[in-house]
């Protein structure tokens, strides 16, 4: 994904707080496993 602008990235909507979440290279292997958006909300499920 390099050199792709932010608006192309894929992002999720988070089943806690309803807001949406973009793609994060910390995320690049995982990104199908990824559900919460934070921490906090995954702890707060």
């Amino acid at each position: 994904m390099k050199g792709v602008k932010k608006q192309h990235l894929p992002s999720k909507i988070c089943p806690v707080c309803s807001r949406p979440f973009i793609w994060r290279k910390k995320w690049e292997r995982d990104w199908d496993l990824i559900v919460y958006c934070s921490e906090r909300c995954r702890r707060n499920k």
